[in-house]
């Protein structure tokens, strides 16, 4: 029989009070505290770890993609502003336009960075517009634009319990190295990527889970002679990938590409199966398995694949890639044939690939005055699979920004909000909120009627 020990109502001192409050500092986070701060609202954002960016900078997912439908760019707004002052950095890289067509010459040049179509099933596959960054840019870009736009930012700060008073959030309470402390507003959006606010404020959620990652990088790469290797030797080179691939237990069809800084790769793997990302045993067991199965690569690669003679393990992500685990139920559940169907919604507020999010995926039932935006927003785990990339989750973001200081602005409850207004408002930021659908977008008989 489980124990369980009762403890006193803490007391925690009010340290801050703001229009609107952020709970987690990663790229949704990011972009729903700037985008509220830029609609007028005082804005405070609370991330858990030193420095922001979650999965982009802590985990290390290091390619921006899911924004093209064809030709079109269709996620837009305050992602474009990370990949332009990345790249003034140095610290960003992307084909230009006029290589973005599927050739052998071009997949030499650009496949390694990620830069290609994962969805097609031709070969070689198109080069597209996706972003290969440094991870330092991301956390480096998104202090500067959180300081820009006046928002309070508090590091070291563990979301802890929310505050509900009369069936709506008030505020939320954190653990620090001070003790615990109250953060007070009118509107919360919760960025946590797994719904930790709405989940304990009482907000209907599904539980599931799907791949976890603890990603890496290499230093003393030879990229040019790997490549050189792999294009003059590709039965050889594809048996040595296969092996690593299997010792790894699980990576995407190139398990290592380039990255903005010579000689420096990024490993998105091992891929791993059956760890839930809300438990911290099973995270800490993952968290060792994948440090086994990186250095027993480490050790063949050097031995076995040319380029990697002098590679070195420069570090591990400081967070494990978690795809899944707690899913909003909203006003509205997203479902894998809204995602394949490319369904659109009247109520659109944000765009992935060639995917809708309509504003009511953003709102719980049975709570007022939260937001949920990121990768555990409302819809399915089959739907939400195919549709958590970094770049959709930041339009999600700052379609929650807005909104929320919308909300304040006209005394309104979020959901209550006008998403013609934040359809508006995105566009005004330069987002494309989704209002217009694309050509290949599949639009209900009953919203071209209310249109």
């Amino acid at each position: 029989m489980s124990q369980t020990v009762s403890l006193d109502a803490i007391e925690a001192p009010v340290v801050q009070r703001s229009d609107v409050i952020v709970v987690g500092g990663g790229p949704a986070g990011v972009s729903a505290a700037v985008a509220a701060a830029r609609t007028g609202a005082s804005v405070t954002l609370l991330e858990r770890y030193a420095a922001l960016g979650g999965l982009a900078s802590g985990g290390m997912v290091l390619v921006l993609d899911d924004m093209i439908n064809g030709n079109e760019i269709t996620v837009t707004g305050i992602v474009d502003e990370y990949v332009e002052r990345m790249a003034k950095l140095g610290l960003a890289v992307y084909p230009p336009a006029e290589d973005r067509y599927a050739s052998p010459e071009m997949w030499a040049k650009w496949g390694r960075w990620g830069a290609f179509d994962f969805h097609s099933h031709t070969n070689p596959k198109p080069i597209c517009y996706a972003v290969a960054f440094d991870p330092d840019g991301w956390k480096r870009v998104s202090n500067d634009l959180v300081r820009e736009s006046g928002v309070n930012l508090r590091l070291h700060s563990w979301f802890s319990r929310p505050v509900v008073q009369d069936g709506a959030v008030k505020g939320v309470v954190c653990e620090t190295k001070s003790g615990p402390q109250a953060v007070m507003g009118d509107v919360v959006i919760d960025t946590t990527g797994d719904i930790d606010v709405a989940s304990r404020a009482g907000a209907p959620y599904a539980q599931d889970s799907y791949l976890v990652t603890l990603v890496f990088r290499l230093g003393g790469v030879d990229t040019a002679a790997a490549e050189r290797f792999e294009q003059e030797n590709p039965r050889e080179a594809r048996a040595i990938n296969r092996k690593i691939k299997r010792m790894l237990g699980g990576a995407w069809e190139l398990w290592w590409l380039k990255t903005p800084i010579p000689g420096v790769v990024w490993c998105n793997c091992p891929h791993m199966t059956g760890f839930d990302g809300t438990d911290p045993v099973s995270l800490t067991e993952a968290e060792f398995e994948a440090r086994a199965r990186i250095g027993a690569v480490l050790d063949h690669i050097k031995a076995e694949l040319p380029g990697f003679g002098n590679a070195y393990l420069l570090d591990v992500a400081e967070q494990m890639g978690v795809r899944q685990t707690r899913l909003l139920q909203g006003e509205y559940v997203v479902t894998k044939d809204d995602v394949t169907s490319r369904r659109h919604f009247a109520d659109s507020v944000a765009r992935g690939r060639d995917y809708y999010t309509p504003y009511r995926a953003l709102l719980p039932r049975g709570v007022d005055q939260l937001l949920v935006a990121g990768r555990h927003y409302s819809a399915t785990p089959e739907a939400q699979r195919m549709s958590r990339e970094i770049p959709p989750c930041m339009a999600m973001g700052q379609a929650a920004g807005i909104a929320a200081a919308t909300a304040v602005e006209q005394g309104v409850l979020v959901r209550d909000v006008d998403p013609a207004v934040i359809q508006r408002r995105m566009r005004e930021q330069g987002a494309d909120p989704g209002d217009v659908p694309s050509e290949n977008a599949t639009v209900d008989q009953l919203e071209e009627v209310v249109a």
